[in-house]
C-alpha cells in the first residue's frame, strides 16, 4: 500500500509579535510542522506494514527552505518526502493548496491520502475534502480511528453524540482529528537516519499544475485592540439580575 500524508509549514506561534498597529509580525517566527498535521504523519505510520511505502508531501513558499522541518518530517516515520515550491503558494488558500496537492499525489501516486483535521494557522479545515473532491474519491473527515484488514479499512468517525463506522476499499482520502494518536517525539536513531531519506522538490511545472489567479487572496491580518476587562459582576440570578445582564451584552455587541 502506498500513503501519502500531507503536511502543512506554519510559523511557531510563540515567535509571532504583535506590532503597534495591529498587524502580526513573522520576521523571528521559526517555520514548523502545523501540530494537527503530526497526527496526520503519526496515523500513516501506523497505518502500514511491512513493504509498505509511506509519503510526506507539501506544498508552499519561503518556509520550505527550511532543511531542520525536512529533517522532523523524516524522523516521524516517512520513507520520503515530495515538496512543491512556487511563489504563489507563500499565502495560498484552501482552493490552491488543494490544487496543487492532487496534481502532485496524482504523480506520485497513492492508495491512501491523510490529513490532519485543519493547519495550524488558518483552520479552514477545507484542504483535505477539497483534494479528495478534485481527484473524484472518497473522502471522510472527522476519522478518529483506522483499522486495517487485508485491502479493506474500517474507519470510525466521532460526532457529536454518535460514532460512524465506515468500510471502504482504497484510493480514498481521510482526514483525522487529533484525537486518533499521540504523535511520537522521533530517537535520536530516527533524527540520524531521517538525513539519508530522499527529498524531492518539484516546482508547479513538474507536477502539471499551472497557477491561475485566485478567485480569493489573503490581503493582511489584523489582531484585534485590546480591551481592559468591564470588572462588572452580578451575584444572582433573579430577573433583574437577568434584564441588566442582556443589557450589558446588548451595549458590548452595538
Amino acid at each position: 500500500m502506498k500513503i501519502i500524508t500531507c503536511f502543512k509549514l506554519v510559523p511557531e506561534e510563540q515567535d509571532i509579535m504583535v506590532m503597534p498597529d495591529h498587524t502580526l509580525s513573522f520576521d523571528n517566527a521559526e517555520a514548523k510542522i502545523s501540530q494537527f498535521d503530526l497526527n496526520a504523519i503519526e496515523a500513516a505510520t501506523q497505518l502500514a506494514s511491512e513493504g509498505d511505502e509511506v509519503t510526506a508531501l507539501t506544498v508552499g513558499g519561503s518556509l520550505l527552505q527550511n532543511s531542520k522541518v525536512r529533517k522532523d518530517v523524516l524522523s516521524r516515520g516517512p520513507n520520503s518526502l515530495f515538496m512543491v515550491q512556487d511563489a504563489q503558494l507563500e499565502h495560498a488558500l484552501p482552493k490552491e493548496t488543494a490544487q496543487a496537492l492532487a496534481a502532485a499525489a496524482e504523480k506520485i501516486g497513492f492508495d491512501v491520502m491523510l490529513f490532519g483535521e485543519g493547519s495550524g494557522d488558518l483552520y479552514a479545515q477545507q484542504v483535505g475534502l477539497l483534494v479528495g473532491e478534485l481527484l473524484q474519491l472518497p473522502v471522510i473527515n472527522a476519522v478518529s480511528s483506522i483499522r486495517r484488514d487485508g485491502a479493506t479499512l474500517t474507519v470510525e468517525r466521532t460526532l457529536e453524540e454518535d460514532v460512524e463506522v465506515i468500510e471502504l476499499t482504497p484510493p480514498a482520502v481521510l482526514c483525522v482529528t487529533s484525537d486518533i494518536n499521540v504523535p511520537r517525539i522521533p530517537s535520536m536513531k530516527a533524527i540520524l537516519g531521517a538525513g539519508k531519506k530522499p527529498v524531492n522538490q518539484w516546482q508547479p511545472s513538474d507536477i502539471g499544475w499551472n497557477p491561475t489567479s485566485p478567485q480569493a487572496e489573503l490581503m493582511e491580518i489584523i489582531v484585534p485592540p485590546a480591551t481592559t476587562r468591564k470588572h462588572i459582576i452580578l451575584d444572582n440570578d433573579s430577573p433583574e439580575a437577568i434584564a441588566a445582564l442582556a443589557e450589558h451584552v446588548k451595549k458590548a455587541l452595538n
